[in-house]
């Protein structure tokens, strides 16, 4: 059957008698469909599109018209723009015959493998699974789909799998039932999974619904993405890349064999005795079951540190990692890492590398109390002396944790008063390190705080925090994402502030916190990062003195280029 470019009326029979289909003054113009798509039996290659003469005529008087405000509504453009794509890939789906996948289906010629050849398709993208927990959220619906139109296999955790939630998304995405707080039910959720977006949030300001959700959820994925990637590795008869490596642990006395506590001086050996009197360290397992490295340094110009020679498996050097993490607690005291680097044989010839961290008031969790999980990138050790090269993870041999007054910032005790900056005491739950990568893990959708009532903004940013610290001690590669209000508006249409340090409150659009979300599955520069992000109408920041961290910089979300590694290369990791 020969089909004119031209549109003329004509009567079109496809099939046989009972599937035959007459259009009579009608203009229609046909498409086919390429021979490699795969194809159901008695499928119609054929797209018919028909449009009647009197619906053009009212199609121009619709484009006479004038006008209105209702016409340029953003909020009602993004809501139609939104129901055009549902309609347009509803007839995709149905021309493809894309059946939502189920366990028992076998047949891999009902997937299309080679994904959509369109200009917004990702290299890679048919061989990534994507896990969307909170799939029918407000960012959710729009990043499924987003995650459709480039190639991604995308699965979705949902709570229940009635009418409604099937009509909120694409036919062939995956739907697998559970529930975030239930961690029976997350093991089929992450099976085959590559990679996992949580843009779940609890709906009401319930304190357990909000731990339920914010907290434990963030928690029970993490950890059942984990633990999918060691069976993995296990069936490889090898250890997880996603598996922290374990250095220290200290759960009894026995812990403590090989760390020694010293003291010293940055003066002379004949100045340093005439000030050795007023220090002291000592490092303990207490009777409550914790590590404690305490003291006090009233010397002019001493230090107290507690160090070790590294023990590591056989087989395993720290060159395979990217950072070291910290489970600690104590008085908020700042301390500096040392780790000693050179040949094992001549310790003579090893160069010193450092790096500092704060810690906040409070003890580890173990004890029911405040823990606060510091890491620590290779990247961030500076040599002692300037001519030593950059530290090679590979030949660290030894591990020292220093105390000096100076430099310590006066901290706030519970009760309010003002404490000692020259005592100190530090809680060591474990020491381990990180695993290294070139990609983010894990997306997480926090947020700001803006936008939300006072009086459950508090309650909700504890939750939030909290889920975001699970996080970050999962040793999953990590991506936090702090949106401002969300908005329902068309995405792209303004440009966006990256940030870090909560100074920014500009809401943004659904569509461009999507966006990010997808841009970041495979942007080196986004691992291990959290940021702020918001969609500014017409906004000016002034730093307070004091303060200043570097200038905000609006990037400008255009498909064409990518705009998240300028933005986000400039913030800082492991924050």
């Amino acid at each position: 059957m020969a089909v004119s470019n031209n549109r003329v009326p004509l009567t079109l029979q496809i099939g046989s008698n009972s599937n035959s289909l007459n259009l009579v003054g009608h203009h229609l113009s046909c498409d086919w469909i390429p021979r490699n798509r795969r194809c159901r039996p008695n499928q119609r290659s054929l797209v018919v599109r028909s449009e009647s003469r009197g619906q053009e005529e009212r199609t121009k008087q619709q484009q006479q018209s004038p006008l209105t405000l209702e016409d340029v509504n953003p909020v009602g453009l993004g809501r139609r723009s939104r129901q055009m794509f549902d309609e347009v890939w509803r007839k995709f789906s149905e021309l493809g015959q894309i059946s939502r996948t189920r366990e028992s289906e076998t047949d891999d010629g009902l997937l299309l493998k080679d994904g959509p050849s369109c200009e917004f398709s990702v290299p890679g993208a048919p061989d990534t699974t994507v896990l969307v927990v909170g799939a029918t959220s407000r960012v959710g619906r729009v990043l499924v789909r987003k995650l459709m139109i480039r190639g991604y296999k995308v699965k979705a955790l949902v709570r229940k799998d009635d009418q409604t939630v099937i009509d909120m998304l694409p036919r062939s995405v995956g739907l697998v039932v559970g529930d975030v707080g239930e961690p029976s039910t997350l093991q089929a959720a992450v099976e085959g999974c590559n990679k996992i977006i949580y843009c779940a949030t609890a709906r009401s300001a319930i304190t357990g619904d909000l731990n339920r959700v914010d907290y434990q959820g963030v928690a029970n994925v993490s950890k059942a993405f984990q633990d999918y990637n060691n069976r993995l590795a296990q069936l490889r008869a090898g250890k997880s890349s996603k598996s922290k490596l374990l250095i220290a642990k200290f759960k009894s006395p026995e812990c403590l064999e090989g760390w020694e506590a010293r003291k010293g001086t940055y003066f002379q050996d004949v100045i340093a005795t005439k000030y050795e009197g007023g220090m002291d360290a000592k490092f303990e397992f207490t009777e409550i079951g914790s590590a404690v490295f305490s003291g006090y340094v009233y010397s002019r110009g001493g230090y107290v540190e507690l160090s070790k020679r590294l023990s590591l498996p056989l087989g395993r050097t720290l060159d395979r990692y990217d950072g070291l993490v910290f489970s600690l607690g104590g008085n908020g005291r700042s301390y500096v890492i040392i780790l000693e680097a050179g040949p094992m044989a001549d310790t003579s010839q090893s160069k010193l590398y450092f790096a500092r961290i704060n810690t906040k008031v409070g003890f580890c969790r173990v004890r029911n109390f405040v823990q606060e999980i510091v890491r620590v990138p290779f990247s961030a050790f500076r040599s002692v002396k300037p001519d030593d090269p950059p530290l090679d993870p590979f030949l660290v041999h030894t591990l020292t944790i220093r105390f000096e007054p100076r430099r310590q910032r006066q901290v706030e005790a519970s009760n309010g008063a003002s404490q000692d900056l020259r005592s100190f005491k530090l809680i060591i739950e474990y020491i381990k390190a990180l695993p290294t990568g070139s990609e983010t893990d894990f997306i997480l959708i926090s947020c700001t705080g803006y936008g939300i009532e006072s009086t459950r903004r508090e309650q909700v940013l504890r939750a939030k925090k909290a889920g975001e610290d699970s996080l970050r001690r999962s040793g999953l590669g990590y991506t936090i994402i702090r949106p401002g209000p969300l908005q329902e508006e068309p995405g792209g249409q303004r440009a966006l502030i990256f940030d870090q340090g909560n100074r920014i409150s500009q809401g943004i659009s659904c569509a461009d916190v999507a966006d990010i979300c997808v841009k970041a599955l495979h942007d080196t520069t986004a691992r291990n990062k959290s940021f702020d992000v918001s969609n500014p109408v017409c906004y000016e920041y002034v730093a307070e003195q004091g303060n200043e961290l570097y200038e905000l910089v609006a990037h400008l979300p255009d498909k064409a280029n990518n705009y998240l590694a300028p933005a986000l290369s400039v913030l800082e990791k492991n924050t």
